[in-house]
């Protein structure tokens, strides 16, 4: 279902965020109230995260839910929320009927997959 009114764009974006919000509490096992989607419209990154949660996950999330997306204009905002609070940026985006994708800079993502012991863990 495409969304084509502004509130029902704003929902699916809203809903993707949550969807974001929650992947980071599970995998970096941080409570709830440490990671809290932001709300549309709010300037800065679109999860914030306690100082507890920033030394589990040290990211400056941007979220983009849309058909079409200029992935470099994203990316910019990503960069700039992210130094603003002095976290790592990383763009996700999702359309309709596909998975969400993580974008990040091609050094820092290298540096931190190189960290992976096990990839047979993470990509069965």
């Amino acid at each position: 279902m495409t969304a084509n009114t502004p509130q029902s764009k704003k929902s699916k974006g809203r809903g993707f965020q949550k969807f974001i919000e929650a992947l980071i509490r599970r995998f970096f096992n941080i409570p709830d109230e440490d990671a809290v989607s932001t709300a549309m419209g709010q300037q800065g990154c679109d999860i914030k995260l306690s100082n507890a949660a920033r030394q589990r996950f040290p990211f400056g999330v941007e979220c983009k839910c849309t058909e079409s997306i200029n992935v470099w204009k994203a990316w910019d905002q990503a960069v700039s929320n992210a130094q603003k609070e002095s976290l790592i940026p990383v763009l996700f985006i999702k359309r309709n009927y596909k998975r969400p994708l993580m974008v990040m800079d091609a050094e820092t993502g290298l540096k931190l997959l190189s960290q992976i012991k096990d990839y047979n863990d993470v990509y069965p």
